[in-house]
């Protein structure tokens, strides 16, 4: 994420910095404890189901988890105003660990015991969605306005991480089995370490007020009204026509997560399972980095950049949902197991690949979207809340569903398949407006362009400091 010293709008890029305050080592920070926590929960998961035999069971917790993590992020303004954003941050990677160490999926997967997956589960849900919440207002908040996409995709980049080495570490030990099961337990007591170091990882964290980033500004996150304001203030952002245009579009975008594990889970063997887990982590952070790099380039208008990402974005979605759903419909009455040296393995592995690089594509451009959609500072919080609490909503439904063996099988890829289709047009009036203010391209003018009041807005400080919250110029 180099910076120039001196934007061609002027602006100064080259204030001194720390590198221990820089926005860099704050992202990074914040893409390590990513990795720790739901990164790893995502490793689990890409082993299919959570390495178990039967994805019924593992996707019933997973629905719970997220079940749970739509209350904590509703409420997760509230906890930021009495212990900071920081605070946020490590309370919310404290119940990770449970979700693998409490005798939960190691359990399961070792001794058979059931009822540990619902107790990890719900201590997950707690604390995730408040870790969700206070990453995705650190993410938007800290970087530069220059390096926000960048910024969203580096830090993306550590949660694929752990599926990359969820699929390397069950690759590595289940090499040679190439029937359907569940994986070695072994693995787990790598994700039960790795998860325990998150907290310790999250107090690294510089606060807002200590952050030092190139263009001079300060970053504020902090909630000053009091629980019931901030209550009253996050539901009325929830009903904004903004925010509830998108919620379709949140939805195609999260609910894949546990419709292609499934799709892993069910069709592939142990072996196979592993391959695509660590091939589609590899993928997706290059297309995702890219994504990243295409939306801060401020030599295109903020209108191209934005309308360009989302088509790009819907018709590759399309074109993978129709995949699938011709696949799944045939695999409904011929119920392969594909090992990576099966007939037909080439045609039924590649859309798994597919749908997780998409996953991760629109998974960076929601913050995008919202990125452009925060008024203030406090905004940021409350938006960041209610996109990972619908979130958390869409994917209950999804390991919902997906717990029934007809929507394992076929009917969840209907259900994304048609939740696509009908997110286009609602997404698209709220895209849309990015930059249809008659915005140039910097380089073009010569002069600061900033969005409309949809794509950023800025704040002016006592000492006459332009603060640009959310928006990308």
């Amino acid at each position: 994420m180099a910076d120039q010293e001196v934007a061609t709008d002027g602006e100064r890029r080259d204030y001194p910095t720390k590198w221990y305050r820089s926005s860099l080592f704050n992202i990074t920070i914040l893409g390590l404890c990513n990795f720790s926590a739901p990164g790893i929960w995502g490793a689990m998961n890409s082993l299919g189901a959570g390495g178990s035999q039967s994805p019924n069971l593992v996707n019933a917790g997973n629905s719970l988890t997220f079940c749970l993590m739509v209350v904590s992020c509703y409420f997760s303004s509230v906890l930021v105003r009495y212990i900071g954003i920081k605070g946020a941050l490590i309370f919310g990677t404290l119940g990770y660990a449970p979700y693998a160490a409490d005798k939960a999926l190691y359990c399961n997967n070792q001794f058979g015991t059931e009822w540990f997956i619902y107790l990890g589960s719900a201590l997950c849900g707690i604390s995730a969605g408040v870790f969700w919440t206070a990453e995705a207002a650190i993410a938007i908040a800290y970087p530069e306005p220059w390096n926000k996409g960048k910024a969203l995709g580096y830090w993306l980049t550590y949660s694929r991480f752990g599926q990359i080495l969820g699929g390397a570490i069950n690759l590595g030990l289940n090499a040679d089995r190439d029937e359907a099961g569940q994986v070695s337990h072994t693995v787990y007591l790598v994700f039960i370490a790795l998860q325990c170091i998150g907290p310790f990882v999250a107090f690294f964290l510089n606060s807002p007020s200590k952050v030092q980033r190139k263009d001079g500004k300060k970053v504020n996150l902090a909630i000053l009204q009091n629980p019931w304001a901030e209550i009253k203030a996050t539901t009325k952002l929830f009903f904004t026509k903004r925010f509830l245009l998108i919620l379709l579009w949140i939805g195609q975008s999260v609910f894949a997560e546990a419709v292609y594990f499934t799709y892993l889970a069910l069709w592939f063997t142990v072996r196979a399972r592993a391959l695509g887990s660590f091939l589609s982590g590899i993928v997706a952070v290059i297309i995702g980095n890219l994504l990243g790099t295409w939306l801060d380039r401020a030599s295109v208008s903020l209108r191209t950049r934005s309308r360009s990402a989302f088509w790009v974005i819907a018709v590759l979605q399309g074109a993978w949902w129709i995949w699938a759903t011709i696949l799944v419909t045939e695999f409904r009455s011929s119920q392969p197991t594909y090992d990576w040296t099966s007939p037909g393995f080439g045609r039924a592995f590649p859309v798994f690949i597919f749908l997780t690089t998409g996953f991760q594509m629109n998974y960076l451009f929601l913050y995008f979207i919202i990125g452009n959609l925060a008024d203030d500072e406090s905004d940021v919080v409350r938006y960041a809340a209610l996109l990972r609490g619908t979130e958390s909503a869409w994917q209950a439904i999804s390991y919902g569903i997906t717990s029934v063996t007809l929507f394992a099988e076929v009917g969840a890829v209907y259900w994304n398949f048609a939740l696509w289709a009908a997110a286009i047009w609602p997404a698209w009036l709220v895209l849309r407006e990015f930059g249809n203010n008659g915005e140039t391209s910097i380089e073009q003018s010569g002069n600061e362009k900033i969005g409309s009041p949809v794509d950023s807005v800025t704040n002016v400080t006592p000492q006459g400091d332009k603060i640009i919250v959310g928006g990308y110029r």
